[in-house]
C-alpha cells in the first residue's frame, strides 16, 4: 500500500476490478461509476466518501471503514460488511442492490435504506435499532436474534421473519406486512 491520502477528489469511471487500490484514506471524495467488483480494497478508510452507480460486486472489504458513506444506485452484491471495520461504520443506501450480502453481527443503528434490492441479505445478530427501510425488498432476508426495535417497514415488502426470534418492540409495519410476521403459522391471510 503506498500510504497516501486524498481529499476532496472526484473519481470518475475509473476500473478497479480485480486489482487492490492505491491509498490508505479517501476523505470527502466522490466515485462515479467506477467498477470495484472482485477487487481489494482492505483496510482502506472511506470518510464522508459519496459512491454513485459504482459496482462492488465480490469486493473484499475486510476491515475496510466506512465513516459517513453514501451509496447511490450502486450495485453491491454478495459483500460481507460483518468483515469491515467497525469503528465509526455509518453507511446510507439510495436505489442499491445489495443482493446476497452479509450484514452479520453488524450494529447499523438509523441506518437507511432507501428503494433497495435485499433479497437473500443475512441481518441476523444485527442491530437495527431505528433503521428505515422505505420501499426496500426484502424477499427471503434472513432476520435472526436481529434487533428491530423501532424499525420502520411500513413501504418495505416481501419480508418474512419470526418476532419472537427478534427484538421487534415499537417496529412500525403495515397491514400488507403482517402476513410476513405469521408465515410460520401458514396461515391464509385475506385483505
Amino acid at each position: 500500500m503506498s500510504g497516501e491520502s486524498f481529499q476532496k477528489e472526484l473519481f470518475d469511471q475509473i476500473n478497479y476490478s480485480e486489482s487492490r487500490m492505491t491509498g490508505e484514506s479517501y476523505d470527502n471524495c466522490k466515485f462515479t461509476g467506477c467498477d470495484f467488483s472482485n477487487s481489494d480494497l482492505r483496510r482502506i478508510e472511506f470518510i464522508d466518501c459519496l459512491f454513485v452507480n459504482c459496482n462492488f460486486s465480490l469486493t473484499n472489504i475486510a476491515d475496510t471503514a466506512f465513516k459517513s458513506v453514501g451509496f447511490e444506485q450502486c450495485k453491491i452484491m454478495g459483500i460481507d460488511f460483518g468483515k469491515c471495520d467497525d469503528f465509526l461504520f455509518a453507511a446510507s443506501f439510495t436505489g442499491c442492490n445489495l443482493d446476497y450480502s452479509i450484514f452479520h453481527g453488524k450494529n447499523l443503528k438509523k441506518i437507511k435504506f432507501d428503494h433497495c434490492s435485499l433479497k437473500d441479505v443475512d441481518f441476523s445478530n444485527a442491530d437495527l435499532t431505528l433503521a428505515i427501510f422505505d420501499s426496500c425488498d426484502l424477499l427471503a432476508a434472513s432476520f435472526f436474534k436481529t434487533i428491530l426495535e423501532k424499525a420502520d417497514f411500513r413501504t418495505a415488502y416481501n419480508y418474512s421473519f419470526d418476532p419472537e426470534n427478534n427484538k421487534v418492540k415499537k417496529a412500525k409495519f403495515s397491514v400488507t406486512g403482517l402476513p410476513g410476521l405469521l408465515s410460520k403459522y401458514n396461515l391464509d391471510v385475506e385483505y
